[in-house]
């Protein structure tokens, strides 16, 4: 079946657009028009991927992106007109997978739905990665601390799961940030500090996690997992 994209945006036309072209590429599709019917369709339908705009009625988008992120890992666009650094910055340190500004073209909407969809769906082989206490199953897109006889599951975005799967296939090979954007993020006019902030948060819930130094900078280059042999 093919994949359901729920339309969260209170500008109809705006809606109306998205939908059309969604459709065409052969994509279901559903519409909310504020925030609070946008989450009550993603427990009742669990769509695929969300389009979301930051500014509705009754919740807004950052409010329906951290609801969203609690619930699970449905991977969400922003489709919205604050266009700051900082606005994108905020919207990828509460979860967002993307991140496009208004007035867009609705070809570039679609064709990052798809990176989106098809990095979700897996661009990735099977299996359990292990890397210290860490255990990645690929398939389930679970990732677990195993220490002491216990297993704790980590709760990640889908964009800081691929992150973390991607490095663990080479531990202590460090990765610029050039590298992951190919590899893990969606196409487009990604940043520099995009990829900051994924990793960032990513490093924060490993340390959370009690795997401190796992995951550290290298000063001018990028990042490496494992940095302790």
């Amino acid at each position: 079946m093919n994949a359901l994209v729920l339309i969260a945006e209170d500008e109809p036309k705006i809606a109306e657009i998205l939908d059309a072209y969604l459709t065409r590429e052969g994509f279901r599709t559903v519409r909310a028009g504020d925030g609070k019917t946008a989450l009550e369709l993603h427990l009742a339908l669990r769509p695929d991927l969300i389009l979301l705009d930051v500014t509705m009625p009754r919740l807004d988008g950052w409010e329906v992106l951290a609801e969203v992120r609690r619930r699970g890992d449905t991977p969400v666009i922003m489709v919205t007109a604050l266009d700051t650094d900082m606005d994108r910055l905020q919207g990828l340190r509460v979860g967002a997978d993307d991140y496009v500004v208004k007035p867009f073209n609705p070809i570039e909407v679609v064709a990052r739905a798809k990176a989106v969809l098809r990095r979700a769906g897996l661009a990735q082989a099977g299996g359990v990665v292990r890397v210290g206490d860490l255990g990645i199953d690929l398939d389930g897109y679970v990732v677990r601390v195993e220490a002491d006889g216990r297993a704790r599951q980590l709760q990640l975005t889908l964009t800081e799961f691929r992150i973390l799967a991607h490095m663990a296939r080479a531990p202590q090979k460090v990765f610029t940030r050039s590298e992951l954007v190919d590899a893990c993020l969606p196409g487009g006019d990604t940043l520099d500090r995009t990829v900051d902030s994924h990793v960032s948060n990513l490093r924060r819930k490993l340390e959370q996690a009690g795997l401190d130094g796992m995951m550290s900078g290298v000063r001018g280059v990028g990042y490496r997992l494992a940095a302790e042999p």
